[in-house]
């Protein structure tokens, strides 16, 4: 075989290879994606879902939109069924299922879907309002409103799946762009630190172990522990400090999400370390709060 055209065979090798494993890093790139019904705070979801099945078919189509074009996709009625055949949810906590259910998923990201049909004289068309959330702190990714043109036809499923089509590239790749740029600079998530009124600690403390006033010794951790060490303090007194900006990971070592709960659960197994003067171990309470972690120090 001449040298030319095993050099050829070579390049062609290496190309398909390199295609490859970028189709690879893009697959490993995309986000798991739950679709969810938009719903008001008073609607009870799953009396929704059973009542209207315009929603439970809204849902499926921007489903389907999303399988088609490769990306995972969790579905949200069978996780409620999961969820309440295991009996994951309790009496006391079903103040806001919805949110639940996201957390209980484990997707990246969900897709609050809206379906408007919109009847006239001149056919029926529907109007699609898709909005997609980061499932840790319900910072908005994308949004549009597609809609299917004007038929007469009562099919509801071919008019949202119109509708669903005629965004779902650009909303996509909108939420692709933005979900990337997280794997790669991290979320934010808001940390407070505050003194209990009984708690005889003050940030100026010092911590005998290591010689620092107590907000200098939080910040210090905040520093090796956020994301790329980036981290902002929106202020400080001898009460509180509020750190307003600190990235975390998207995904942890072992490649699943890591959440805003995950960091709080850091923070407070190392309060849990610290001592106060003449070695009494710091209290701690945390509290999560869409992206906003809330620790009391006693």
């Amino acid at each position: 075989m001449k040298p030319s055209i095993i050099a050829a065979l070579l390049l062609l090798a290496n190309m398909a290879a390199t295609a490859q494993e970028a189709t690879k890093q893009t697959n490993a790139a995309q986000p798991t994606i739950m679709v969810v019904p938009f719903t008001k705070a008073s609607d009870d979801i799953r009396k929704t879902l059973d009542a209207d099945p315009n929603r439970r078919i809204a849902i499926t189509k921007v489903k389907e939109a999303f399988d088609n074009r490769g990306f995972s996709t969790v579905d949200f009625v069978a996780k409620l069924k999961e969820a309440e055949t295991r009996q994951v949810f309790t009496m006391d906590n079903q103040t806001d299922l919805k949110t639940q259910i996201i957390e209980f998923s484990g997707a990246d990201i969900y897709v609050e879907a809206e379906a408007v049909l919109q009847r006239s004289s001149t056919g029926n068309g529907v109007e699609v309002i898709l909005t997609a959330y980061d499932a840790s702190t319900a910072t908005s990714l994308s949004n549009k409103v597609g809609f299917s043109g004007k038929f007469y036809t009562e099919d509801y499923g071919k008019l949202t799946a119109k509708a669903v089509e005629s965004v779902v590239e650009d909303f996509l790749n909108v939420m692709q762009n933005k979900f990337t740029e997280m794997l790669e600079n991290g979320r934010f998530v808001a940390v407070e630190f505050n003194l209990a009124a009984d708690s005889d600690l003050r940030m100026s403390t010092e911590i005998a172990a290591d010689g620092l006033p107590l907000s200098d010794l939080l910040e210090v951790w905040m520093g090796e522990n956020a994301f790329k060490g980036s981290y902002h303090i929106q202020g400080t007194s001898d009460l509180k400090i509020v750190f307003d900006q600190v990235r975390i990971p998207v995904k942890d070592a072992s490649g699943a999400s890591y959440t805003t709960n995950k960091f709080a659960l850091e923070i407070y197994k190392y309060c849990r370390k610290i001592s106060k003067p003449g070695e009494v171990k710091v209290g701690v309470k945390k509290e999560v709060k869409g992206n906003t972690i809330f620790i009391t120090l006693t």
